[in-house]
């Protein structure tokens, strides 16, 4: 295992409140990769790979915290989160005041109302809403079989699960203006790295898509005061407005910035990780044919195989990648003293990919999640969609989904890629960082 000895200047003398300092990253190591024009999970993976588990790095003026240790994240999001605060969203010029970026009672209230919905009956809903989403996605893909067009697997995936996402918001399966419209959830989403740090020119800079979004909602909100039921009935919006009622916080602004939220929640992640795996598919032709191979169609057995590819997918590209949290107060992590002020990224990326956690961690190997013993027993080791009273609240929603098309796409068709993406692009979520076209092929 490695040691947490400091590899820049000598540890200076214990801070107050117990605790050693927080191993740190040599600065010269630093400037060789701001030199180098390298990416944050390149310095990050640095940083674990020198100090362990819980590393400071200077990526500003004043070192951030990396946490990737089990223990020190489950410390951080489980045990404390009272004293480990969210600040901020990367992405509250799209999401604004949503559940994803609230903080304190604000959050507690917004979630507390979402929450039923995604677990037990609130699940069951959204079932039927799942397959018939599955199934429009189904037969594209057998009209792409037919004709031999070249598509894209990316957009393919991002189209079934804005469909699935929007027949839970609001009843409706999703119309083609709309989806055209809600393109520009992903646009936003792809330009957050690059935009400016000063809010109003950030803004300024993706105006045009935002004021799509706003629109679309507009007329969800709309259609949900008007009780405009849906044919697959009422969808998770007419909840929020009934709120609305006896929640006067509740006004157009947060109803549209929690269908936002639930919008970029509920499909980029989704999106993501099916393209990924996809990618992975094509690379590990046999896990397709060992997850086929597990059961019957429809079978608990090949649901668990379809599971575990899901599971794994996630392990290599979390859908939260990176959990930013600040200390409210000082703390001891790990034996390490953290003072209040500190900035803290917890990094699931980095875990997941932890040798001392997940032998030969950079194979794609399904098996690790049906295999008694084959993945960490440590709380912390594994969380790809957070953990903690912040983890996301459609976990089970996403996994659902995604097993559903699963079900019905992997047994028909295999893609053959044109070309893949060279590597992946860091923001939100670890996607891939360029298009995915293929055509289909009668699966053997």
């Amino acid at each position: 295992m490695a040691t947490h000895a400091v590899t820049g200047p000598p540890a200076q003398e214990e801070p107050a409140g117990g605790g050693l300092p927080v191993p740190e990253l040599d600065t010269a190591e630093v400037g060789r990769w701001r030199a180098g024009g390298g990416g944050l999970i390149e310095l990050l993976a640095l940083a674990r790979e020198r100090c362990g588990g819980v590393a400071a790095v200077r990526i500003g003026p004043e070192p951030t915290v990396l946490v990737t240790g089990p223990e020190a994240v489950q410390h951080v999001l489980a045990r404390n989160p009272e004293r480990y605060v969210k600040r901020s969203h990367r992405a509250r010029l799209l999401i604004g005041d949503g559940v994803l970026a609230a903080a304190g009672e604000a959050w507690k209230r917004q979630r507390r109302l979402l929450q039923a919905q995604f677990t037990g009956t609130g699940m069951r809903r959204y079932e039927q809403r799942i397959a018939a989403a599955a199934g429009t996605a189904a037969g594209r893909w057998a009209r792409f079989a037919r004709t031999g067009e070249t598509f894209d697997v990316g957009e393919e995936m991002r189209l079934f699960a804005l469909d699935t996402i929007w027949r839970a918001l609001t009843g409706h399966p999703l119309d083609a203006r709309t989806a055209r419209e809600l393109a520009s959830v992903a646009a936003v989403v792809a330009a957050l790295p690059s935009l400016p740090a000063d809010e109003v020119e950030a803004r300024g800079s993706v105006a045009a898509d935002l004021a799509r979004i706003d629109a679309v909602a507009r007329h969800a909100v709309a259609a949900a005061r008007d009780r405009e039921t849906g044919p697959d009935g009422p969808g998770l919006l007419q909840v929020l407005v009934d709120a609305s009622s006896t929640h006067p916080e509740y006004t157009d602004r947060l109803l549209r910035d929690e269908l936002v939220t639930l919008l970029v929640a509920g499909h980029e992640t989704t999106a993501t990780t099916l393209t990924w795996l996809y990618l992975l598919l094509d690379r590990h032709p046999a896990a397709r044919e060992e997850a086929l191979a597990a059961g019957p169609e429809g079978s608990p057995e090949r649901r668990e195989a379809l599971q575990a590819l899901v599971s794994e997918t996630l392990r290599l590209y979390p859908s939260a990648w990176l959990l930013p949290r600040h200390a409210a107060e000082a703390d001891t992590l790990s034996g390490h003293a953290v003072a209040a002020g500190t900035d803290l990224l917890v990094c699931p990326y980095l875990t997941h990919r932890d040798p001392r956690l997940w032998p030969d961690p950079e194979r794609f190997d399904p098996g690790r999640f049906t295999t008694p013993g084959g993945r960490p027993a440590q709380p912390g080791a594994y969380l790809p969609f957070g953990m903690g009273p912040r983890a996301c609240l459609g976990t089970q929603f996403a996994l659902r989904e995604s097993t559903a098309l699963l079900e019905r796409l992997l047994p028909l068709q295999a893609p053959v890629f044109d070309s893949v993406p060279a590597g992946a692009a860091y923001s939100i979520t670890v996607r891939p960082d360029g298009p995915t076209p293929a055509r289909l092929v009668p699966a053997v």
